[in-house]
């Protein structure tokens, strides 16, 4: 017999700026602990030491996670010249070091190399599973790991600063799967002075900005009040990269069946997917094909944030 979820039916979005020194998990489980929430999830998960947007989903919101995280996602950097680590980052232990320091054009035309559709191999200290075993595992008993190079899409990777000889500052957008510490280690490499990143920051992540997180200690301040969950977004803003289709009730209640239904769409493409709203709530994501909506995750009727769903 399953175990019954306990806490409070609550869906939405609670954007975090994460501090360093916390992982992404132990973000999450802080905000579920707070909203008293049943349910929560996060859309990308940012090493322990990297800052900035953490989108944590509640409740229904947990099924449009993959939607997020497969979405465009931009970082600011900083990359510590002439020096090349084993986790790739400031925390591991330096392994190469140099004297050269590229000028700024060379820099500036080396980064032109990361633009476009790339192969990248991930960092020995990753969660990439080999045979089973989590990459950083292997490497944190000495393994020297052949890691598979992987396809990452780069929009733009840019020179912000150069605010000493030993550092420069950069931002990167780019698709799902990157490792900004991959593109750290393959510059120092490609302008021959080695490199690592020194610290990272996500500014932005799908329709999820920076400007928007709260930080851990305003959750802490306001955890089990309504206060807090006036903070919380709604479901939809998670879908905002996705086309918006209307629905009737009668056809809203097929779909929440999983079953196909007529929709309006004035400019949604055969074949493309697409969310239903009623009344701009979402109903369902699918597949649009010729007027109708062939659904793949629905959403319950009742998404509650109400009067007695609340705490304080």
């Amino acid at each position: 017999m399953a175990r019954k979820r306990t806490g409070r039916n609550i869906s939405g979005w609670l954007i975090i700026d994460k501090p360093a020194g916390i992982t992404s998990t132990a973000a999450v489980n802080k905000v579920k602990w707070a909203l008293n929430a049943q349910k929560a999830g996060h859309a990308g998960t940012l090493d322990p030491d990297a800052t900035g947007v953490l989108a944590v989903a509640l409740g229904e919101a947990t099924k449009t996670v993959p939607y997020v995280t497969d979405a465009m996602k931009a970082y600011e950097f900083k990359v510590r010249l002439g020096q090349s680590t084993n986790t790739d980052d400031a925390k591991g232990e330096i392994i190469n070091q140099s004297d050269v320091r590229p000028e700024e054009s060379v820099i500036k035309d080396a980064l032109q190399s990361f633009v476009g559709n790339i192969q990248q191999v991930p960092p020995q200290f990753s969660a990439v599973k080999i045979d089973g075993e989590r990459a950083y595992k292997l490497a944190r008993q000495g393994e020297d790991l052949t890691l598979a190079a992987r396809p990452l899409y780069v929009e733009s990777l840019a020179l912000l600063d150069i605010p000493d000889t030993n550092h420069i500052e950069l931002e990167m957008v780019c698709g799902k799967g990157g490792y900004v510490r991959s593109i750290a280690r393959d510059l120092g490499d490609l302008l021959e002075c080695y490199g690592h990143v020194k610290s990272l920051r996500r500014i932005w992540s799908g329709p999820f900005e920076v400007k928007q997180a709260i930080i851990l200690e305003t959750v802490e301040r306001l955890a089990k009040t309504p206060d807090l969950d006036q903070l919380v977004l709604p479901l939809e803003v998670g879908l905002n990269d996705l086309k918006c289709v209307n629905c009737r009730p009668e056809h809203a209640a097929k779909l929440r069946k999983g079953n196909p239904a007529m929709v309006i769409a004035s400019d949604a493409g055969y074949g493309e997917i697409c969310w239903a709203a009623l009344e701009g709530r979402a109903v369902a994501i699918g597949v649009y094909r010729a007027g109708e909506l062939h659904p793949n995750r629905v959403f319950a009727e009742f998404r509650s944030n109400d009067a007695d769903d609340q705490v304080g």
